[in-house]
């Protein structure tokens, strides 16, 4: 009995230490990356909206990106009251997986604080869809940062930007501005896209599928 009284300190100790690395870990930064191509020429571009909401998410939250980070663009700043990385890869949108791979590095992530954020010509123009993970789709910046992680299991963040017409090429589709009947609805996701990750910050990723998911 008298042992016990001199133990129980000690695991009190040991359950408040667990506990404070468990929410440590939950603190740990979501890394929030928007797929783009660089330059100008493709700025406002269709294969860009990752980027525009990664910009949008910059503005809301006063922070500049910078090229901290070999092939990317970040700021560390906080999103929905929780710590949290923006980036931008400086790469093409195919070998978007290199920077990926170097920001995980650099803040020692695993792939499941991955948030990307990427256009998708199967959902309408204006939709979003959140996923907790899943296959490329065909999207060569998911299949980039599949190859370099080893794993699908991250979530993404889908963008509509439509699909053209039969006659016309999907990656001129892609690599194409939107049209200015377009451009209300693409900037009316982007800001639904920042909301989003704000509410995953704030509720969780399964609590946001369910509001987001849902036609806007």
């Amino acid at each position: 009995m008298v042992l016990r009284k001199f133990l129980d300190p000690f695991r009190l100790l040991k359950s408040e230490e667990r506990k404070r690395l468990e929410e440590a870990s939950a603190r740990k930064p979501l890394i929030v990356v928007g797929l783009a191509n660089p330059g100008a020429k493709y700025r406002g571009t269709r294969h860009n909206v990752g980027a525009m909401c990664v910009d949008e998410l910059a503005r809301r939250t006063g922070v500049r990106l910078e090229n901290r980070v070999r092939d990317t663009e970040i700021a560390e700043t906080e999103i929905g009251e929780a710590p949290a990385i923006i980036a931008k890869p400086i790469t093409f949108v195919n070998d978007s997986g290199k920077s990926v791979r170097n920001v995980l590095r650099k803040f020692n992530a695993e792939p499941h604080r991955l948030l990307l954020i990427v256009d998708d010509m199967d959902l309408k123009i204006g939709r979003i869809r959140l996923r907790a993970s899943g296959s490329s789709g065909g999207h060569n910046g998911l299949k980039s940062v599949r190859q370099v992680t080893g794993t699908d299991e991250f979530p993404r963040l889908r963008i509509g930007v439509g699909r053209p017409g039969s006659e016309s090429d999907p990656i001129q589709h892609v690599l194409g501005r939107f049209r200015p009947d377009e451009r209300v609805l693409i900037e009316e996701a982007v800001n639904r896209a920042a909301d989003a990750v704000e509410a995953i910050q704030r509720e969780g990723l399964d609590r946001a599928m369910e509001t987001y998911n849902r036609p806007a």
